[in-house]
């Protein structure tokens, strides 16, 4: 969005709104329930405050809200609200979340900021308003382009294209997955669903680690899988703190600590990690050096074994030749040629 954008002075165009509404006690009911002021109110905490029942409260809210609706081209400042939204839309791809228009359009973006223009776009006839659930942040989009159910629809087709490739898809390819012909549209779509998140330019589902890490484990793995190769625990730590995480304030030991117990991370070296799904598998030097002459099936030159075991260890070739000379599960049966003991 464009940061010279006009702002809202939302706090004196909510209270000339609500000045239009007759009786205080509505007022009272719209301002508490949608959180104008303050934190919003359930139907039970407002009805125990006005002594009247929860039901009741419910009937007032519905009934002041479909005025204010109906007559919404008499309120002041809507239609002004109205044109300052409809444009912020349209540079965001026609459909956003309210936080994204409220940083964009008032002038701290409080949670009160927030909460004032949601319930603002409810009163513009030309934008449509996504309600917050389970799997929807709250939003608003441009009328004319998607009403709420289609806005819904180009979502889940959106989800359902991401769940369908398996794996993260790239940002500048999220469009053509989910069968729009405009990116930005599309991804302007996908930040309104609870069920995706994005990281390092990549769209995938919000279960997906590698692009919603929840945990120190999950975020080591982004970083090794970023990497694409191998790292030392003080590498990652170092990468942690520079990445784009929600939380990146982690000790290098609790980053060790974590490597140790996660299976998805095996130890190649001193210090340093690899992804168990590049094919390594854990255990010591000798281990490695045991698998690599199970598979040969026959007697291998100490040159060829050190070639092999560096390939899924990151250790000096010294170590390893000192594991087969001492080590009594390796023979040498002639001059530098090692097989298994019986």
């Amino acid at each position: 969005m464009s940061t010279e954008a006009q702002k809202l002075q939302t706090e004196t165009i909510i209270q000339d709104v609500l000045n239009s509404i007759d009786r205080e006690r509505e007022r009272e009911i719209i301002a508490r329930r949608y959180g104008l002021f303050d934190r919003k109110e359930t139907l039970e905490q407002i009805g125990e405050l006005l002594g009247i029942t929860r039901e009741r409260v419910r009937q007032l809210e519905k009934a002041v809200m479909t005025k204010l609706r109906m007559s919404s081209s008499e309120l002041p400042h809507i239609a002004e609200v109205e044109t300052t939204l409809l444009a912020a839309l349209g540079e965001a791809g026609q459909t956003a979340r309210i936080t994204a228009l409220a940083s964009e359009l008032t002038g701290e973006n409080t949670r009160t900021d927030q909460s004032r223009l949601a319930f603002l776009t409810e009163l513009c006839p030309n934008i449509a308003v996504i309600s917050e659930d389970d799997n929807y942040y709250q939003s608003a989009a441009v009328v004319s382009v998607h009403d709420t159910p289609a806005v819904k629809k180009e979502v889940e087709t959106i989800v359902a294209a991401i769940a369908k490739a398996g794996a993260p898809v790239e940002a500048k390819e999220l469009g053509k997955a989910a069968g729009f012909k405009d990116n930005a549209y599309a991804e302007a779509l996908a930040r309104t669903s609870k069920q995706l998140a994005t990281l390092n330019g990549r769209w995938g589902l919000v279960k997906w680690p590698t692009v919603n890490p929840k945990n120190i484990r999950d975020k080591i793995y982004v970083i090794l899988s970023e990497n694409g190769k191998h790292m030392h625990f003080n590498e990652i730590a170092e990468a942690i703190k520079a990445s784009d995480f929600k939380r990146k304030d982690v000790t290098t030991q609790a980053i060790h600590n974590e490597l140790i117990k996660d299976k998805r991370f095996v130890l190649i070296g001193r210090g340093i990690y690899a992804l168990k799904e590049w094919g390594y598998s854990k255990g010591t030097v000798a281990d490695i050096i045991t698998d690599v002459l199970k598979g040969a099936g026959e007697p291998l030159h100490r040159d060829e074994i050190v070639k092999r075991v560096l390939k899924s260890r990151f250790v000096k070739e010294t170590t390893i030749l000192l594991n087969l000379q001492s080590k009594s599960q390796f023979k040498r049966v002639a001059k530098a040629t090692y097989e298994l003991s019986e």
